[in-house]
């Protein structure tokens, strides 16, 4: 029997191996799950979680004693909600304060964060904007944030920046800024102790390095929201591309400086807006491919690995996928015909996916199983394939994710 060194070092190696094309020991499996363990234990609510985070040690140790994927989620999706009312966030749900049910999960609400008009001043200093407008936007015990503006404060000029610290406004959001990166800290010191025990009780490796998004989906999602953004194509469209870039060049160097030098290089993209039913494969041309594929590029020329996790349709988007470096992407689909991904990907990038979420919930076991099989047969051959939920599961059947990792274990070894 391996120790769990042993096992964290298999692990490693087969879902490299899968991700560079090679065909591994076993075909990986890395589900990715989002309320399951808490239904699965049944013992704490999605509020319980969210109030202290510590109850998620025993909720993801009762899911890891049973199931042990290639590569495993931390708590990091339960997010704490004490630096949330202390930074009184505007564009999010939870349960315990805004639903009157404990055990669903929370919800983001989109807004208009950044006007039609703004994006002159957003292209010119984004800092700025991000201080002065969108963080008392979204906050709303950060508002004090809007009268800060260090700009002018060279030679004496930095005694009015200075005098604006007075404004009570300002010290009480100063303030909340303070506690709120003590309670982050403390959470994510706890995310790396539950890493590192994962690792150590049974040989897990984590996930990921870190988080991306398209960058126009950075801006659709938290600045101009769904419809105003696509709106922008047609009533801003230069200025939307100007910005695009910007935020392709700060993401470029944050997600290398923050995701290099981790357990594992998984760097993990939530794509959501250039889906076939958003936009023209013209628009996608224009807009959102070329920004994606230069920041998928540049990480994987840094020595990480881009994981695209596609959510929807991209079933018109496969011809562009493979302009990327070759064996260093991984592409992770939701919704596609994987026959299809496989044709035009294979032999150059990974694919991922994509037992869907309504078998795991509403299917038979022999359905699993049968849905487990067709994708091995159809996307393991000559490598590049690693097994994984189609999207976040949530109320699956115990017996139906039971059957999903039985079936890997044995009809998925080569």
């Amino acid at each position: 029997m391996p120790n769990t060194q042993e096992l964290y070092d298999a692990r490693i190696k087969r879902v490299a191996d899968a991700v560079q094309l090679i065909e591994p020991d076993r075909i990986p499996i890395v589900p990715v799950f989002q309320a399951f363990p808490v239904y699965y234990m049944n013992k704490w609510t999605i509020q319980d979680l969210m109030k202290d985070y510590h109850k998620c040690t025993e909720v993801y140790d009762h899911l890891y004693d049973h199931f042990q994927p290639d590569l495993g989620w931390d708590p990091i999706l339960f997010y704490p909600v004490n630096y949330m009312e202390t930074t009184g966030i505007n564009w999010f749900r939870w349960p315990g304060k805004h639903f009157d049910n404990s055990n669903v999960m929370y919800q983001y609400i989109e807004g208009e964060y950044m006007k039609g008009d703004e994006y002159p001043e957003a292209i010119r200093d984004m800092t700025k904007f991000m201080m002065n407008k969108w963080i008392p936007r979204s906050f709303s015990k950060l508002s004090g944030l809007a009268k800060v503006d260090f700009r002018n404060s060279m030679w004496f000029g930095h005694m009015g920046a200075f005098a604006a610290f007075s404004d009570p406004e300002v010290q009480e959001s100063f303030k909340a800024l303070f506690k709120a990166g003590q309670e982050l800290m403390d959470w994510f010191i706890y995310l790396g102790e539950y890493q590192a025990h994962m690792k150590e009780k049974y040989g897990i490796p984590p996930l990921y390095a870190g988080f991306a998004y398209a960058p126009f989906d950075m801006i659709g999602d938290s600045l101009r929201g769904t419809k105003e953004i696509l709106m922008d194509m047609y009533d801003h469209p230069d200025e939307l591309l100007e910005l695009i870039e910007v935020a392709t060049d700060f993401a470029i160097q944050d997600t290398i400086a923050g995701s290099s030098g981790k357990a594992t290089p998984y760097v993990w993209y939530w794509l959501h807006k250039g889906v076939d039913d958003f936009m023209s494969k013209a628009q996608f041309e224009k807009f959102y491919w070329p920004s994606l594929r230069r920041y998928i590029t540049a990480v994987a020329d840094a020595g990480l690995t881009p994981v695209i996790y596609v959510e929807g349709s991209y079933n018109h988007r496969l011809e562009y996928l493979s302009e990327v470096p070759k064996g260093k992407v991984v592409y992770d689909f939701e919704y596609i015909d994987m026959a299809a991904a496989k044709k035009a990907l294979g032999g150059h990038s990974c694919i991922m996916g994509n037992v869907p979420a309504y078998t795991l919930s509403y299917g038979s076991k022999q359905d699993t199983i049968d849905c487990v099989k067709s994708l091995i047969d159809t996307c393991a051959p000559g490598g590049g394939y690693i097994l994984d939920t189609g999207t976040m599961i949530d109320d699956a059947k115990p017996e139906n994710i039971e059957a999903m990792f039985e079936t890997v274990y044995t009809y998925g070894k080569r």
